[in-house]
């Protein structure tokens, strides 16, 4: 079978991290760029805990590791398999849903060697309802073809994916036994709907050791934890999911990791996902959050929350990216935000007063007023992989790119 999909194609080639074949080994500490055309398999091993930032990646940042930049490529692409598998097309009977069967998505997606088996498939669950603008369109919609659109009204869709590292020349490269959970960014109306519920909502307990509760965007937390009659919320298959791995693997003596990625939308999921899975779990494996053009998700008490569990969380962020600004303004200290809101005799301050969660890598591309390519994965890539170049300052987001980049084409996927 052979599709074509619109999904977003890299300019340039980098490289990644694939079991078959190998070709070479690069030891962890080197400092040297990749040749380029060269797809090396880079050998972790024991330094694994650095590298999903035991020590927040102190001296791995500024510059890049060249090790650590081949794993956010890696993670990246897990990101982007979730927008390829996703059937984007309104009038397709299988519109919302995942375009591949789970035992091939990884290759049709353009990843048959990472190693990594598709153990399950994860859908969101929007808790917002159509809202009363809406309902003259969607009627005249109806009358006029017979039906209402699926696009309007599909609350239930997929949204990511669980893999779990089996390949065993994988898991000795990797130096542990490694958890994917991968998730695409917004893609449905109602989705759309619940990325502009911008204020916080409170959880019920709060993070040790702070006086305010522990805040989340309010939209995001539905999507997290929203159910149908039919389809259990994403928190509650995650959980399942993670703890049938945990309990098949945990007396292997391999240690194991978990890796939550994702992009604008799934970068938000990725970040709730890591929380909830090690708050839930007393014996929750090393979680860290490789996050790329992610909005801002909860208040200083959730990030408070976060370290608690040594949860670790890298924010890839395009300088450019007007997306990695919103929603809310940024309030270090709770107890300011706190009191500030007592002054105003109201929530409403406290609700917008959120939080930078985790440790940076600032990519810096060129000034453009296209605001969707500076927010798009390819170019967040691009850039990431820019950074082992010799010409680090070269941007691919070029001036005249104001229309539709150059690299977002159809893309031929036979399976």
């Amino acid at each position: 079978m052979k599709l074509a999909l619109g999904v977003s194609r890299p300019s340039t080639s980098y490289p990644l991290m694939t079991t078959k074949p190998r070709r070479s080994t690069i030891v962890a500490s080197t400092s040297t760029a990749f040749p380029s055309g060269h797809t090396p398999t880079v050998t972790i091993g024991k330094r694994w805990r650095e590298y999903q930032g035991a020590n927040n990646w102190d001296g791995l940042l500024d510059p890049l590791d060249d090790v650590l930049r081949s794993e956010i490529l890696r993670y990246g692409e897990f990101a982007r398999a979730a927008y390829t598998c996703f059937d984007f097309n309104p009038s397709s009977g299988s519109y919302g849903t995942c375009l591949f069967p789970k035992h091939s998505l990884l290759s049709c997606a353009g990843l048959p060697d990472t190693g990594y088996r598709i153990t399950r498939n994860l859908t969101a669950t929007s808790g917002s309802r159509l809202p009363r603008w809406v309902e003259p369109v969607e009627h005249l919609w109806h009358w006029c073809a017979g039906s209402s659109p699926e696009w309007f009204s599909r609350s239930t869709s997929w949204i990511g994916f669980v893999a779990v590292c089996e390949d065993e020349d994988e898991i000795e490269r990797l130096g542990r036994r490694d958890i994917v959970i991968s998730y695409r960014g917004t893609a449905t109306f109602l989705e759309w709907l619940e990325n502009v519920q911008a204020t916080l909502t409170d959880l019920p307990a709060p993070a040790l050791g702070s006086a305010e509760p522990i805040g989340i965007e309010r939209g995001f937390w539905s999507l997290f934890t929203s159910a149908m009659p039919d389809s259990r919320s994403l928190r509650d298959q995650v959980r399942q999911e993670i703890r049938k791995i945990i309990d098949k693997y945990s007396g292997s003596g391999t240690p194991l990791s978990l890796t939550v990625t994702g992009h604008s939308l799934g970068a938000a999921l990725a970040v709730l996902t890591a929380y909830d899975i090690t708050t839930a779990f007393e014996d929750a494996p090393m979680a860290t959050v490789m996050s790329f053009g992610g909005p801002r998700v909860g208040n200083a008490s959730l990030r408070r929350g976060l370290e608690q569990k040594e949860t670790k969380v890298l924010r890839i962020v395009n300088t450019q990216d007007i997306i990695t600004k919103v929603p809310g303004f940024v309030v270090d200290d709770p107890e300011h935000s706190a009191a500030a809101a007592a002054e105003e005799n109201d929530g409403w301050l406290r609700s917008w007063a959120y939080a930078d969660i985790g440790r940076e890598l600032r990519l810096s591309g060129q000034k453009t007023a296209n605001v969707v390519a500076c927010h798009d994965l390819s170019v967040y890539l691009d850039l990431v992989n820019q950074l082992g170049d010799t010409d680090k300052n070269k941007s691919l987001v070029k001036p005249e790119l104001h229309s539709r980049p150059e690299w977002v084409q159809p893309v031929p996927i036979i399976c």
